[in-house]
């Protein structure tokens, strides 16, 4: 990749130096008022950047207000409020209590230093990831840093939201008291306080993009079936998962992970079984909490046992109802999934035969009132999906890789493949086909393949993992494990970075600034493009590999539970 020519970079200075200039001015005074409090955060002179971090948007849901939707909050009772780094994360099962908090609902917000009191910037809010039960915010300064550099200024908000069962309550009793999805109202209350505050900050709240990876681009996707979220939001960013990832269920689906939370909980484990739990979880002590959630995860097999569930409100009925009854956010929005999306959520250690397969196709995707012909229909379905992934490792995930079965089960590649289609690929494709079939919606989107590795490190160590699952946000905040060795693998990061910057600032990714790439096409329905995003090899492709194993997927969005 190069650098725009010189006289495009001179074309930017003017715009790079007043910010510099001004941020000289009061480098220091990092300082915003909200009501009769003065939020004081944190210059960060290396970077040109300002930090307010750990910033209430909602009371503390603790005591009698855990297991309930979140009250807004934008009115604190210090003079002064010192928010100078990020407030603590939310509890969950691999934190301890010295690491985490229940009192945990705040956002953070960066923004260019010294930027001047009538500037409005595009925002960026992000929704971090990891399974709906662990999270945490990251450090978004490189991020923000670039959209310095490239002369397209952004303001960058991310937050927290409670996790696993203090966020997404399974059962029969939360559908009852309405305690269901409690996390993505967290997330509407963040997006909600933004909306009312974000110009103090030098930001424009009619032009949030929201933005998010795994768990959060799904939370972000349900936030989509919803038109009411176009006076929150004008874009979207979703990175490996889109509403239809999560396999939809209604609560009483996990009623068995809710009881053996409950079990965990010392001081309420003889209300196991129950539909008595809520009074004695909000008295319950803080540490009892915590051990409940550390011994439900010990007790459930279940690799994401909290996700979002139908509640006839938030999350009314599946994407794919929705879709066809035409209820969604007409937002523009980019999708894209890695290359092999399945690899991580598959235990390379069991021996992967089409019985087992089979067998946790049953697992996850029957259900115990099936009639007898749904379940000829069942079964046909999982024999096809078998059929159309067949015990070849050649065609198996990690892609591209031959025989090679890295020392496990041959199985391995085969369930990755299915694994990563059903839940990801599928759903980004027939989600930008559903809007690019539908001109009239007028929503406009972009989708990508990314195919550049991170460093064999962890989470997910060796090469049997491939491009695997979120991990080119790795690269859109330059963190610590991306790949340094590959030639032209930091330089696709950067590329990243200047496509989605630009959109955040445009709603168009080429806008022509930062590194020179290659246009981007609007997906559309006759020219239903992705963009392949690989180190020294960005270039569209038709979205057509597995074609016939994904056309097949999206053809039974009951079965699959899409």
């Amino acid at each position: 990749m190069k650098v725009k020519d010189q006289d495009a970079m001179l074309h930017l200075l003017p715009c790079l130096l007043s910010l510099l200039s001004a941020s000289s001015i009061v480098l220091g005074v990092s300082e915003v008022k909200i009501g009769g409090t003065t939020l004081v955060g944190k210059a960060v002179p290396s970077l040109q950047q300002e930090l307010f971090g750990g910033i209430p948007f909602a009371e503390p849901p603790v005591g009698p207000l855990r297991l309930k939707p979140p009250v807004f909050k934008d009115t604190y009772d210090q003079k002064i409020l010192n928010v100078t780094q990020f407030g603590f994360p939310c509890v969950q099962y691999d934190l301890t209590l010295d690491q985490s908090s229940e009192d945990c609902l705040t956002l953070n917000v960066y923004r260019p230093a010294g930027i001047p009191s009538h500037v409005s910037l595009p925002v960026l809010f992000w929704t971090y990831g990891e399974g709906f039960d662990r999270g945490t915010v990251i450090d978004a300064s490189a991020l923000v840093a670039r959209s310095i550099q490239r002369g397209t200024p952004i303001i960058y908000v991310s937050f927290n939201y409670r996790l696993g069962p203090l966020g997404f309550p399974q059962g029969k009793e939360a559908e009852e008291k309405g305690a269901l999805n409690l996390a993505i109202k967290d997330e509407l209350a963040a997006l909600e306080w933004v909306h009312k505050h974000i110009q103090k900050f030098g930001g424009d709240p009619n032009k949030v993009t929201v933005a998010g990876v795994s768990a959060g681009a799904i939370m972000n996707g349900i936030l989509f079936m919803h038109p009411s979220t176009e006076r929150l939001v004008r874009a979207g960013i979703f990175q490996s998962g889109t509403a239809g990832t999560a396999q939809v269920h209604n609560a009483s689906y996990r009623q068995d992970n809710w009881d053996k939370f409950i079990s965990s909980v010392p001081a309420c484990a003889n209300r196991s079984g129950t539909d008595n739990t809520f009074d004695c979880l909000r008295y319950a002590n803080i540490t009892d909490i915590v051990q409940g959630v550390n011994g439900a995860r010990e007790k459930i097999v279940e690799y994401i046992p909290w996700d979002p569930v139908l509640d006839g409100a938030l999350f009314p009925a599946a994407p794919s109802v929705m879709r066809k009854l035409g209820q969604f956010a007409r937002i523009p929005f980019i999708a894209g999934t890695n290359l092999d999306e399945g690899t991580v959520f598959i235990d390379p250690t069991q021996n992967y035969t089409s019985d087992l397969i089979r067998a946790n196709f049953v697992t996850n995707l029957s259900t115990p009132l099936l009639e007898t012909t749904e379940k000829q229909k069942f079964d046909d379905a999982i024999n096809k999906t078998l059929e159309l992934y067949p015990e070849d490792p050649a065609l198996g995930s990690p892609f591209g890789t031959g025989n090679d079965t890295f020392g496990v089960s041959p199985g391995f590649k085969r369930i990755a493949a299915i694994t990563g289609d059903v839940s990801f690929t599928s759903q980004r494709r027939t989600w930008q086909q559903t809007m690019a079939n539908n001109p009239s919606s007028g929503v406009k989107s972009y989708g990508y393949l990314w195919k550049t590795a991170v460093l064999e490190a962890p989470p997910f160590p060796g090469p049997i993992f491939g491009v695997w699952h979120g991990s080119d946000y790795h690269y859109l905040y330059n963190d610590t494990i991306v790949d340094t060795i590959t030639p032209g693998a930091l330089e696709a990061g950067v590329t990243l970075m200047d496509y989605f910057l630009s959109f955040v600032d445009s709603l168009d990714p080429n806008d022509g600034k930062g590194v020179q790439r290659p246009k981007w096409s609007v997906y559309s329905q006759h020219e239903q493009m992705v963009m392949q995003m690989q180190a020294k090899n960005f270039t569209q492709i038709p979205d057509t590999f597995r074609k016939e194993q994904i056309d097949f997927i999206n053809s039974l969005p009951d079965i699959f539970h899409h």
